[in-house]
Order: C-alpha cells, then structure tokens, then sequence
C-alpha cells in the first residue's frame, strides 16, 4: 500500500471511530478510561497534537468539537453521567498498574 492509500485508510478509521463513538454516547468517558485507557479526550488531544505536527493549528477546544460532533459544553451537559463510586474506583486501580 503507498502512503497516499494508507492515510486515506487512516483518515478513513478515524472517520469511522468518531461516528461509532457518536452512536454510542451511552458509554461514558470513565468507562473508555477503565477498559481501553482512552476516551474521547484521548482522541482530541491526539487529533490536535497530529495536526501541530502537520504544521497546522487546531487548539484542544476545536478538536474536541471534531470528536464529540458538539461543542464539548453541550455534550457534557446533554450526555455525560456523574461517575459513580465504582467507576472512580476501577479508575483509580487501572491508573496504579
């Protein structure tokens, strides 16, 4: 495969993770933090630091934006749950390994 082809396939994953990820706003941040050690987060910092090293400026808000499909405000306060005591707990075991 050339590179053209793999970073379209790339681009292409990604694309498709985000809106699999927006299907699928049931499953919280902590969650994606306790059985896969990334969430949405992740994926913005990731996007904004990939995008510095492409030579173009996208701060962390704009990226969040590209991953949540919203403005991060909005998704918090129409989708995000307070975590409960045992989703800090799992949090707090997986952060000490």
């Amino acid at each position: 495969m050339d590179k053209q082809t793999q970073t379209g396939v790339e681009a292409a994953v990604f694309r498709r993770l985000v809106e699999h990820l927006d299907a699928n706003k049931d499953v919280q941040n902590i969650d994606l933090m306790i059985f896969a050690d990334f969430c949405r987060n992740c994926l913005a910092k990731w996007y904004s630091a990939a995008a510095s090293e492409q030579g173009a400026d996208v701060d962390y808000e704009a990226a969040r934006e590209v991953v949540y499909k919203m403005p991060y405000s909005e998704w918090k306060e129409k989708h995000q749950l307070p975590a409960t005591d045992e989703q800090l707990e799992k949090l707090a075991a997986r952060q000490k390994k």
